[in-house]
């Protein structure tokens, strides 16, 4: 019988490795959204686009190499297709969330008047991607664990 995904200890280290990844990946996307959005001068919605992309390639190879090796036995570009669907959904997700959260996000930090170095509209782009990557991996690590790379030990559906 597969391992509950609660408590595995090989679930959670596979839950820990995708998150670590995750933060890779969050680093790429933050600093290629930035330096798109803050010296190009592109709108959150098209550089956040870019940087989720330059992410997914990422975390793609991290996780196929390291989080789940053993997942290897299906072939590279049919897991690719399914890992970029899965992402595409997370897309789907994510840019309805930059569009509509970031103008009262924006409104919020300007009310605020913190007495930082880093303007509102600076703050207000990052913690809106912060938000949409946060829901985002949530999705993405369900999703693919259960179907990307549902050829390692499956693990047992949780009971509630």
């Amino acid at each position: 019988m597969a391992e509950n995904p609660l408590t595995s200890k090989k679930e959670r280290t596979r839950f820990l490795k995708f998150v670590a990844v995750g933060v890779i990946g969050a680093v790429i996307d933050f600093g290629i959204m930035n330096l798109l959005t803050q010296k190009v001068g592109m709108s959150l919605v098209v550089a956040g686009t870019i940087s989720f992309i330059a992410a997914i390639i990422s975390n793609f190879i991290w996780n196929r190499y390291w989080t789940y090796p053993e997942s290897r036995s299906r072939p590279i570009a049919k897991q690719l297709a399914m890992f970029f669907a899965v992402n595409i959904a997370g897309m789907v997700i994510r840019l309805p969330i930059l569009h509509f959260a970031e103008p009262p996000i924006f409104n919020l930090f300007n009310i605020l008047n913190l007495n930082i170095s880093l303007d509102a509209e600076f703050l207000a782009k990052n913690f809106t991607l912060a938000l949409a990557v946060g829901i985002v991996m949530l999705w993405n690590f369900f999703v693919n664990r259960y179907w990307t790379y549902n050829d390692v030990d499956q693990p047992a559906p949780i009971e509630i």
